[in-house]
């Protein structure tokens, strides 16, 4: 059956199905059509990632043969004995490549070798060009709805909140999806692949894998996100009840719902090394209140390098409680040096702040001196900077510094799911509203703090008053006794039939 013309078994208008093909074509005219072109892929070390085992797969122009990987079956194991899993996803923002660590780290905790599969690095083919054009025009998107309210009132909210939720725009997306399939050429069809953005799981699907999980990060139901063939998974009850109805996803029509087994709730998508030490974090953050410690805040700026104005805004009313040694900031550019032009442009008072620039093993030193004990005066203090032109180390660093943070400042975006104490500003896309509606709900976030005032008033509360910081620990602490922040492992469990 043609993915495009019935998705759940929803039957698109013909007018729709002939928009999608003229779709294709248009990305095959632009980029080529290499769906006769056998790639054959090559693992190599992530340096940043060595603790998690991960391995990057990457097209190898000079193989001549099929990377062999353990046989799922049992037949023909390879010398290590390794058990592999992909780990599918892109480059667009940081976000969905932080889910990816995730998946990956609760891969390894359990036993398996995850291999890194982004398709937006495999620049030689049509999958890799047409990611690398679609990233593009996001961040494009992204800046321009932080800089221009009209664009993102009439443009970008719509688009992100509306657009994407349509089944329409998944039937388009599938068709594409079909040219993505060249790169998976080497991957054995029942091998497990989780997937942290729905295009590497489209074109897994196309290609005829088999033990496919489709972890979705959004808490806003969205056609966007949905590749029959897979196992969903949604890390809210509320995101689960509108994917089950395809809430919305039709203006003018009742659609039938998701079948059984298609759909899974399984909780937040989290590092184990985050899980593991929640309440050990957590005791320390109120012990660091108690003491009067500092505040410590985290500030990260996504792949998109949006909402630098904000950050500065942030970063000038905090300046005195810093001076004052009542607050404490770590700010990660990732990897927009620019980002960090712009800020100090913006608050030259913060010329003197300590860089760790390309330095990633001190980034690990440093966020380690972070879980010192409370009141231990050889506990880092005043600004430190982080800037890393590796992506993984871009996007690792804030999960590094989360542990010994107080209060994470982030729009609702996949970071709203973290379990640590959150200052929401404004969102990027009305998609994004609903992570923060959920973080509030369960009590380890903030509201959307949508304007500067209201943003300075929360960093109020924090700075005087100990107990907002303390009820969000706890809350954090129930949550994951309650399994809130297992996610992670339930996808392995789904990929691997455990």
């Amino acid at each position: 059956m043609d993915k495009s013309s019935v998705i759940f078994g929803n039957q698109m208008p013909a007018s729709v199905v002939k928009k999608g093909l003229k779709n294709q074509k248009k990305f095959i005219r632009k980029f080529g059509d290499d769906r006769e072109t056998s790639y054959h892929l090559k693992a190599e070390p992530v340096p940043v990632l060595k603790h998690l085992g991960v391995k990057n797969l990457v097209i190898d122009e000079a193989a001549t043969e099929a990377y062999k990987f353990y046989d799922q079956g049992g037949q023909t194991p390879s010398d290590s004995g390794e058990k592999p899993l992909i780990v599918g996803n892109i480059r667009m923002g940081f976000g969905h490549y932080r889910i990816s660590i995730a998946l990956a780290s609760a891969a390894r905790s359990m036993g398996y070798t995850p291999y890194w599969f982004d398709l937006h690095s495999f620049q030689s083919a049509t999958a890799g060009k047409i990611i690398k054009s679609q990233n593009e025009l996001y961040s494009l998107g992204s800046r321009w709805s932080q800089k221009y309210k009209l664009f993102n009132r009439l443009v970008w909210e719509p688009m992100n909140s509306e657009g994407f939720r349509q089944l329409s725009y998944n039937s388009s997306d599938q068709r594409v999806a079909e040219l993505f399939t060249p790169v998976y050429a080497d991957l054995p069809k029942d091998i497990p692949f989780v997937g942290a953005h729905v295009y590497p799981v489209q074109g897994a699907i196309h290609a005829g894998l088999k033990n496919v999980v489709n972890a979705i990060p959004d808490n806003w139901p969205m056609a966007l996100h949905l590749a029959e063939g897979s196992l969903h998974t949604v890390q809210t009850e509320s995101s689960y009840l509108g994917y089950k109805a395809l809430r919305g996803m039709d203006k003018d029509n009742i659609l039938k719902p998701m079948p059984d087994g298609s759909l899974k709730c399984v909780g937040h998508y989290i590092d184990h090394e985050l899980v593991s030490n929640i309440e050990a974090d957590c005791q320390l953050r109120m012990e660091r209140r108690e003491k009067g410690d500092a505040v410590r805040y985290l500030l990260t700026i996504g792949g998109a390098g949006a909402q630098k104005e904000i950050y500065a805004d942030i970063i000038r009313y905090l300046l005195p409680e810093i001076k004052a040694g009542k607050a404490m900031l770590m700010l990660n550019t990732g990897d927009h040096a620019a980002v960090w032009d712009g800020i100090l442009k913006a608050v030259p008072e913060i010329a003197d702040a300590v860089t760790h620039f390309d330095d990633y093993e001190g980034a690990v030193s440093f966020a380690e001196s972070l879980l010192l004990p409370a009141g231990d005066e050889k506990a880092p203090k005043g600004i430190h900077v982080f800037y890393n032109k590796d992506i993984f180390a871009a996007v690792y660093v804030t999960n590094l510094l989360m542990r010994g943070s107080d209060v994470l400042v982030t729009k609702p975006s996949e970071l709203a799911f973290y379990p640590v104490p959150k200052l929401f500003i404004r969102r990027v896309g009305g998609h994004e509203a609903w992570g923060a509606i959920h973080s509030a709900e369960i009590g380890d976030g903030t509201y959307e703090c949508e304007t500067k005032n209201s943003v300075r008033e929360m960093i109020d509360q924090f700075q005087k008053d100990p107990e907002i910081l303390n009820r969000m620990c706890r809350n954090i602490i129930n949550n994951k006794a309650a399994g809130i922040y297992n996610g992670a492992y339930e996808v392995i469990k789904a990929a691997t039939k455990n």
